[in-house]
């Protein structure tokens, strides 16, 4: 909250964008809470909406209320008059927006408020907030209803549904025609080929749709926060590397309903264990860290790094590893050679930290958490 009241302080509006359901509306209530005129809509009450049919009167009205508008995708036209009423009013902590869809989703809004908005991500829980429970974490993902849930059955009941009305509501309420069951099927492909690289032909095939269209569906739910793309890092090695990005449900919860992998023991057997583990890890890291870069490293023969780090000069290298003895390839090593890393580490689920050959770091997702943040 401190944050969030920090850059209200310091710009006309500020923007909380996110994943539905990860506790926005909670987080701009507080707010509004602790600001003395405050006026808050939720668009996706048809009253609330309404109060918005007369933007000049109500913004006239609610001039010297701090004007939060929950799920604003749902009136993307709004933003061109909110550029004039910003400029007018001629103040910070003027406005505050609520969307469960990037800002580029968002029809106009990174244009027409250029200079006047700051924009915030907020995310599913994090490892740091649940230290002493991270395979509940792990399991049920860092939606608060599914985490906090009574028990797993009930949280993965949750899931389900939430994944039914992204799919017949949300989706349809941006704008998109795309069939449900065709974005389910598609989900669903994903979550099966989690943490590989992305073979947009071969998925084009089984959906019957064109490598095209199987890219704008990525697009979609990346910019949805139901997915990220790592992109592969190029940097300076004269080695052939692959092209293709690599694809990962962003919460492990999701991923886990999706396949239909109701407990720990489920999870344990499962084929996905292992790029379950490392999205996990990504998420976790790129979440906590935005100022740096995330990229994966691969050449044609297969010589790899999970996760590349970089910011400025910087370049970090991070093996991930569900196991609680990993051990790595010639080619991990050979491949911190051709990128020419400053550090290596490799997150796996061991208690305690040592070292490996080169100076390679072995610690868990907190240690490594910790450390990091003292990079800046």
């Amino acid at each position: 909250m401190p944050i969030v009241e920090h850059r209200l302080q310091n710009n006309p509006a500020v923007a909380l964008l996110g994943p539905r359901q990860v506790g926005k509306s909670t987080l701009a209530r507080k707010i509004c809470d602790h600001f003395s005129n405050t006026i808050y809509l939720d668009l996706e009450r048809e009253k609330d909406l309404n109060m918005l049919s007369n933007l000049e009167e109500f913004f006239h009205v609610n001039r010297n209320n701090l004007i939060c508008l929950d799920e604003i995708q749902r009136k993307p036209e709004i933003f061109p008059f909110i550029r004039g009423y910003l400029d007018r009013n001629n103040k910070n902590g003027q406005l505050l927006v609520l969307g469960s869809a990037s800002r580029d989703l968002i029809r106009q809004s990174s244009e027409t408020l250029a200079g006047r908005i700051s924009y915030l991500e907020i995310t599913p829980f994090v490892h740091a907030e649940v230290k002493a429970d991270y395979r509940t974490l792990w399991l049920r993902g860092g939606l608060p209803r599914s985490y906090l849930a009574v028990d797993d059955q009930t949280s993965l009941d949750w899931r389900l549904d939430y994944v039914r009305t992204f799919l017949e509501r949300d989706i349809p309420q941006l704008g998109f025609n795309i069939p449900a069951n065709t974005l389910s099927r598609f989900w669903r492909m994903l979550a099966h080929v989690q943490g590989q690289t992305l073979n947009a032909s071969k998925l084009g095939d089984s959906l019957g749709v064109s490598s095209h269209t199987v890219r704008s569906y990525i697009d979609l739910l990346e910019q949805t926060y139901v997915i990220i793309t790592l992109t592969p890092y190029e940097g300076n090695s004269k080695k052939r590397l692959i092209k293709s990005p690599k694809v990962f449900i962003r919460d492990s919860g999701l991923l886990h309903a999706l396949l239909d992998i109701e407990n720990y023991n489920d999870l344990l057997s499962h084929p996905v264990y292992g790029h379950s583990f490392e999205g996990l890890v990504i998420e976790n890291i790129l979440s906590t860290q935005p100022r740096w870069k995330g990229y994966f490293y691969r050449t044609s023969n297969r010589a790899e790094i999970d996760l590349i780090l970089q910011k400025g000069q910087k370049i970090v290298a991070v093996e991930i590893k569900a196991s609680s003895a990993p051990k790595l390839s010639k080619g991990f090593y050979s491949s911190l050679q051709d990128i020419n890393v400053d550090e290596a580490f490799v997150i796996a689920q061991v208690d305690n930290s040592y070292l490996l050959e080169n100076g390679v770091k072995v610690l868990n997702l907190e240690a490594f958490i910790n450390t990091f943040s003292s990079y800046g």
